[in-house]
């Protein structure tokens, strides 16, 4: 959903965007690089920072994009021109969704560097690449089928997206270096706070550097949209958006004009405001949620319509589908709606 409040923010490089295969400077040995994706969601940002690793001169990656033959020679074109001659030394990841991990493999290996993430997104990753991980396949089917999604055309395809997952990581490597929330990484003579997320993904790392007043955010904090947040298959109980939420009160304490750099959409100042404006929104959506499980009983799939105006394509609703359990489960586990599995395999949820 396009942010409302938009205009609270500032885009210190206005309309300015790299193209496909070009490296913008944004800061002293901070490059801004955008490698596109098959999605609605048709781009992901990432960045080169200059780097010096055992005495080595070169450059630190920060996400990696899908593996795509367009992405590769797109990064061949970046290393040819805009790495001034200078190798890579580290690959690091903010977490193991494919936009930002579907490459580590190739450059990595390419480089012969080091993967650098955390543990429980290398992990995951690990497994997701050689199976299905609450991305497609029958278990996902018949997930969000508990939750009203009956329609069978749109659950024969989640059953075939049991590839989702590898076909855009194909493979992770074999070794990694830990990211962990509180350490600094030293990178080019700055110091970078690891600061850990929860709800998008189960460890996402974001970058600090407080001598440069930047965040590399990951999907953890976008500017025009909300990150997503969802129950997946794996983990059907869970309460992700009530961890997202905690987790945003962490950047409240880095300073209001931090420049963000995020992974989505174009850099931005104005961090305070826009944590109160995805605070805002997710308070909306459970008042929603709220109001309509008050109306009747009602389960995830009856909501999409209220939680979702627009018409949406399958991608696009298995993540309306996780996003609206996550509204579910945060009202529900607080005690505030109660669960009912109904007679038709169907949980619907009402007042508590």
């Amino acid at each position: 959903m396009a942010n409302p409040r938009e205009s609270e923010l500032h885009y210190p490089l206005g309309d300015i965007l790299p193209g496909p295969g070009e490296a913008l400077d944004l800061a002293p040995g901070v490059r801004w690089v955008r490698m596109g994706l098959p999605f609605a969601l048709d781009h992901i940002n990432l960045w080169l920072l200059r780097d010096r690793i055992d005495g080595l001169e070169g450059w630190t990656i920060v996400d990696c994009g899908i593996a795509s033959e367009d992405t590769r020679a797109h990064w061949e074109r970046v290393f040819a021109e805009r790495l001034d001659g200078l190798p890579v030394l580290r690959v690091m990841a903010t977490h193991f969704h494919p936009d930002h991990l579907g490459l580590a493999q190739w450059l990595t290996q390419k480089w012969q560097c080091r993967l650098w993430i955390s543990a429980t997104d290398f992990n995951l990753a690990r497994l997701a690449s050689s199976s299905t991980v609450g991305m497609g396949g029958a278990s996902a089917a018949a997930f969000f089928g508990s939750h009203g999604l009956t329609d069978p055309e749109s659950l024969d395809k989640i059953r075939a997206r049991a590839d989702y997952y590898p076909k855009m990581v194909p493979e992770v490597p074999a070794s990694y270096r830990r990211l962990m929330d509180g350490i600094e990484v030293e990178i080019g003579g700055r110091h970078w706070v690891c600061i850990a997320g929860y709800g998008h993904a189960p460890e996402h790392i974001s970058l600090f550097c407080r001598e440069a007043k930047l965040l590399i955010s990951g999907d953890m904090v976008l500017p025009r949209i909300s990150t997503n947040v969802s129950v997946v298959d794996v983990e059907p109980e869970a309460d992700p958006l009530t961890l997202y939420l905690n987790s945003l009160s962490r950047y409240l304490e880095l300073p209001a004009d931090t420049l963000v750099l995020p992974s989505h959409g174009k850099p931005f100042t104005g961090l305070h405001q826009r944590i109160d404006q995805l605070r805002e929104h997710h308070d909306e959506r459970l008042a929603e949620v709220a109001s309509a499980c008050a109306a009747e009983p009602t389960h995830a799939a009856g909501l999409l319509s209220v939680l979702f105006k627009r018409k949406l394509d399958l991608h696009q609703t298995t993540f309306a589908m996780g996003e609206a359990i996550a509204h579910l489960n945060a009202l529900w586990l607080k005690g505030e709606l109660r669960r009912e599995l109904c007679k038709d395999g169907v949980y619907r949820f009402s007042p508590g």
